[in-house]
């Protein structure tokens, strides 16, 4: 599903510059999820950049389904991302004027869906996440966990094939954690997504497929 090959970053300030990878490598089977582990200032935020084509490598290539995603261009990587990537974050990133249904039909209105599908799939995807009474609420009304819930239902509305996730559990309490984790995880399968999870959580790790750690500019298995 995803494979990074040779990725090499560096930053350069002055006459001065930092390497954050160098010739990294990195697969993912369809419907995995590992999980990306290292210290405060690795480069894993780094490493989520440059797999979605936010950022731009020194050198190698990320390969989505055997597709050079940096060789798109920016229309390119903006209409990727849009079909074939999901996007959690620690803190929701919600669009707190919109409700929870609309949250979620977001990526699909981007992707231009059928508005009869749109309706179906965010029902099912609110029975999905345990939420379907929420449908007409709006996000400040939501706890915590609520919030994180409809946000991977919004990431993975559209059926994308990679979701990156950000400290997903870091902004909720250990019990809530433990269940957006678990919800992660049948999701990956139900969907068959395959999913990058960076954490500082040794409960989010145990529940991976696969533990990497990010360690001097490599990724090695933890």
């Amino acid at each position: 599903m995803l494979r990074v090959e040779g990725l090499t970053k560096q930053y350069v300030t002055g006459e001065q510059s930092q390497t954050i990878f160098h010739d990294l490598s990195l697969h993912l089977a369809p419907a995995e999820v590992v999980a990306l582990v290292g210290a405060s200032g690795s480069g894993k935020t780094t490493l989520l950049n440059l797999l979605s084509g936010i950022d731009q490598p020194d050198a190698g290539r990320v390969l989505l389904e055997g597709e050079d995603i940096h060789a798109l261009g920016e229309p390119g990587i903006t209409l990727l991302r849009r079909r074939k990537l999901g996007f959690v974050f620690q803190f929701f990133n919600l669009i707190p004027t919109l409700t929870v249904a609309e949250n979620i039909a977001l990526p699909m209105e981007l992707t231009a869906f059928p508005a009869a599908r749109i309706e179906r799939r965010v029902d099912e995807l609110l029975a999905l996440i345990g939420l379907s009474g929420t449908r007409d609420r709006y996000p400040e009304s939501l706890s915590g966990g609520e919030q994180q819930r409809v946000a991977i239902a919004r990431a993975v509305a559209h059926h994308p094939r990679l979701l990156l996730a950000d400290e997903p559990t870091g902004n909720l309490d250990e019990q809530t954690g433990q269940s957006i984790v678990q919800l992660i995880h049948n999701i990956a399968r139900e969907e068959k997504t395959s999913m990058l999870i960076v954490t500082h959580s040794a409960e989010v790790a145990r529940m991976a497929d696969r533990v990497v750690m990010l360690q001097r500019g490599q990724l090695v298995d933890a």
